[in-house]
């Protein structure tokens, strides 16, 4: 199998119905491995139902996803974290009085399966400290060691947020909404921030800025009301007529 044809994540009419309603509806998605790939869409069209899909916390009422050609469709959350996929700003820096470092060696610890071993050496710590010391530099926060989280500032929030889900070492990562809330300076350090973590790693990524998925994004899915509604290269989606319909309500 050649790169450009080896995917690491596939779904197939991955559809997930509530009571009558549809959310998410037949939809078929192939990730290649070592690319960002955004997820984009208007209000509703079941951009978030597809990550809680992808990450177990919801059920599909049909379909199937793989990942690495294993069928984890009946697979629990804990068990898609541990094949690799963990979905950011979910299972981040959740311990706003810690440091960062002691938040990232939190996260350490969970992937030693050591969080509650109370007991480890002082050596064994300081490894974990060297660790979290290296993930901390590689997303800018090498000054903010130190500092309290919630001290920090958004943008730098996030930047940790990033340094406790590559404590995990995932091999995939869902970013969901990683740019939201954000001024044009901490849009602008988190973009360079995805595009240097995902060397090696593969990113699906939900995002509402177009001016990030551009610059970012090798392939991008569009869905309107769970479905997909077209698929490509940024130049590809938004120039598709029925994206400018979607967004802007009219054709354009």
């Amino acid at each position: 199998m050649s790169k450009t044809d080896d995917f690491i994540l596939e779904t197939r009419g991955l559809t997930k119905e509530f009571k009558g309603f549809t959310a998410v509806n037949e939809v078929d998605l192939r990730i290649r491995r070592h690319t960002i790939h955004a997820l984009i869409g208007p209000n509703g069209a079941g951009k978030t139902t597809v990550f809680n899909l992808l990450t177990k916390f919801l059920t599909p009422t049909r379909g199937t996803i793989a990942f690495n050609g294993r069928d984890i469709t009946a697979a629990k959350p804990a068990e898609i974290s541990r094949m690799g996929v963990v979905r950011s700003f979910q299972i981040s820096a959740v311990f706003p009085h810690m440091t960062a470092r002691e938040n990232v060696r939190v996260a350490l610890q969970r992937k030693l399966g050591t969080s509650f071993h109370f007991w480890r050496s002082e050596r064994s710590l300081h490894k974990l400290n060297d660790r979290a010391d290296e993930l901390l530099t590689m997303v800018g926060l090498e000054r903010f060691t130190e500092a309290t989280v919630a001290d920090l500032p958004y943008g730098r929030k996030r930047a940790l947020e990033i340094a406790t889900t590559l404590a995990l070492d995932p091999e995939m990562m869902l970013l969901d909404e990683p740019t939201q809330g954000m001024g044009r300076e901490d849009v602008e350090l988190v973009t360079q921030l995805i595009r240097k973590v995902s060397a090696n790693r593969t990113i699906l990524m939900v995002e509402h800025n177009l001016g990030v998925v551009s610059t970012l994004c090798d392939a991008i899915t569009v869905l309107q009301r769970g479905a997909v509604l077209t698929e490509g290269t940024y130049a590809e989606v938004s120039a598709d007529p029925r994206v400018k319909e979607a967004y802007m309500g009219k054709a354009a």
